[in-house]
């Protein structure tokens, strides 16, 4: 065979070569883009929206699942979790009196089931982020619970939005008192 033909083998071995590994990462891409966006959810959306770059946005949610992983989050023993409720409903029943004192009662109980649950609560984007990974359906309406209690404090909501705040808590709640031990979902699956 003429050096030409050896030549012409050679570099079609290697564009099939080439060919292989770039389906095979186009495949592994779509791969996590698909399980990321069946762990997350709508936070998965929002995350893409806020980087603009998809890449960028899948690279902090996987973060943020390594992240996860190295905290220690512990499910509530049931007499806990039955004193977390029982002060729930303390503080639901006072948000008719008075739901402004209420809604800063429901973000400090979330703030104190979190603790005890084994999430860091120093800081609220990290506290979101953590949460996204365990109660991605959740962590919107923390979100916006949290905004609703930070303009409460500066005086400019009303008692609608003070509802909102305190329903978008009580949803956090609720997941907090689940007594299965949280995973990422990842893990579970």
């Amino acid at each position: 065979m003429p050096n030409w033909g050896w030549i012409l083998i050679a570099v079609l071995a290697a564009i099939a070569v080439i060919s292989i590994v770039f389906a095979a990462k186009a495949s592994s891409g779509r791969k996590q883009t698909t399980g990321l966006k069946q762990r997350f959810g709508p936070e998965y959306e929002r995350v893409v929206d806020d980087a603009d770059d998809q890449r960028a946005a899948e690279s902090e949610l996987v973060a943020r699942e390594r992240n996860r992983k190295k905290l220690a989050i512990v499910a509530l023993p049931p007499d806990r979790a039955a004193k977390f409720a029982d002060e729930w409903r303390a503080v639901q029943t006072s948000f008719i009196d008075s739901p402004a004192n209420a809604v800063g009662d429901a973000d400090r109980l979330v703030n104190a089931v979190m603790r005890e649950r084994g999430y860091p609560v120093d800081d609220f984007d990290r506290r979101a982020d953590d949460i996204s990974v365990d109660h991605p359906q959740v962590v919107d309406s923390y979100r916006s619970a949290h905004t609703i209690y930070l303009s409460q404090e500066q005086g400019d909501i009303g008692t609608e939005d003070q509802r909102e705040a305190f329903v978008h808590y009580r949803a956090l709640f609720e997941k907090l008192l689940e007594t299965t031990h949280d995973e990422p979902k990842e893990a579970r699956a």
